[in-house]
């Protein structure tokens, strides 16, 4: 993410209900961040670790975070970041909310 045209905001960001790793700006866009980590592949890949129900936990804490901080943004965005021992992998708008 070094590399990338990220302008991170927060870290960490928490609330009663749970965590959001990164939120950033990407131009206009709110991207809300999702890092995940895995030694190896036996139980997935780190995105696939991001299930149904982590993507609805993610969407419920950014509605917060948006009712709580009101940044200004054209459009939001849910990426996910893959570490594993060999890379890092960027998965832009690896889920909607729709």
């Amino acid at each position: 993410m070094e590399n990338s045209t990220y302008k991170i905001i927060d870290r960490n960001w928490r609330c009663r209900r749970g965590e959001i790793d990164i939120i950033a700006y990407e131009g206009k866009t709110l991207c809300f961040i999702e890092v995940k980590y895995r030694r190896t592949n036996d139980f997935g890949s780190p995105a696939e670790a991001v299930d149904l129900r982590k993507q609805k936990q993610l969407i419920f804490l950014a509605r917060i975070y948006l009712s709580i901080k009101n940044p200004e943004f054209e459009s939001i965005r849910f990426d996910v970041v893959e570490v594993t021992p060999s890379e890092i992998r960027l998965i832009r708008d690896a889920f909607r909310q729709d």
